[in-house]
């Protein structure tokens, strides 16, 4: 992992703290706890310092579901606050959507790189057409479903927020779209599914990677970077709630076209890296 320069490392350093900057603002705007921007980001910089391909995925997906820990907290406080978080649905899922991201965090410590990012494209682009392009009729239902699937729909949602490395922002905004729920509270409940996912994914990564130490960078602790997230971290804490104030004054459909275009334009990186 060495044979950088102190100007490379600097280099790095910035990128990283650039991305704390835009993960903690889309935390707080979208409900997301930034994964869909940093694990594009971090994926790029763990191949520079020469992580292994088979590994660099998982690494990122840990690391990024480490960060999004204290920008979900000060994201689901800030909406919370202001009234817009559906609190029994959250507590109804809670159990459920930890259930899943343990599940994936087990698929990690075995899964190719392609089924992360095939994950991570999947969810993206569904949302980004369901915002872009969706319409008023588009609905599975006039309300969250009942039980069983509610739980269904909470592992699920664990699952593949596990898999992609996010906060599960875009896919209970997409479950909860589907249900007739207006925008801001989608995203309002989803920083709270962001707290419920990133604790025990980030715990479930350490576990996952702890055999593959040895080909990981310095200050890992299985597939979590510690410098990667001591880095972003406290730009992305100071950012979120500044996002969860701007989300309150934007336009509905604002929300929703900025909404999709970022995730429209993550999905096709990974797609490239498919295809390359």
């Amino acid at each position: 992992m060495g044979g950088l320069s102190v100007a490379d490392w600097a280099m790095l350093a910035g990128v990283l703290l650039g991305a704390g900057v835009v993960s903690g603002l889309l935390a707080g705007l979208f409900g997301v706890g930034g994964g869909a921007v940093m694990v594009p980001v971090l994926y790029q910089l763990f191949g520079v310092i020469g992580v292994p391909d088979a590994l660099k995925m998982q690494l990122a997906v840990g690391t990024s579901l480490a960060v999004i820990i204290p920008t979900s907290i000060r994201s689901f406080s800030a909406h919370r606050r202001r009234g817009a978080v559906d609190e029994a649905l959250l507590k109804a899922w809670a159990i459920p959507v930890i259930a899943g991201v343990l599940l994936g965090s087990w698929l990690a410590s075995f899964a190719p790189p392609a089924v992360f990012k095939g994950v991570f494209v999947l969810v993206a682009w569904a949302t980004a057409i369901k915002l872009g392009f969706g319409k008023a009729s588009w609905k599975l239902a006039d309300d969250v479903p009942g039980e069983p699937w509610r739980s269904v729909i909470g592992v699920v949602t664990g699952l593949l927020s596990a898999l992609m490395g996010i906060g599960g922002g875009s896919i209970v905004n997409l479950v909860l779209s589907f249900c007739n729920r207006p925008i801001l509270q989608s995203v309002a409940t989803a920083s709270g599914v962001g707290v419920l996912i990133s604790i025990p994914g980030a715990i479930g990564f350490m576990a996952a990677g702890w055999s593959k130490m040895g080909e990981l960078p310095p200050l890992s602790i299985g597939f979590v970077s510690l410098i990667g997230a001591a880095l972003i971290m406290p730009t992305a804490m100071t950012i979120a709630p500044l996002g969860a104030k701007l989300a309150h004054r934007l336009p509905k459909r604002v929300l929703e076209i900025a909404f999709a275009a970022f995730l429209a334009l993550m999905g096709l990186r990974f797609v490239i890296s498919l295809i390359a």
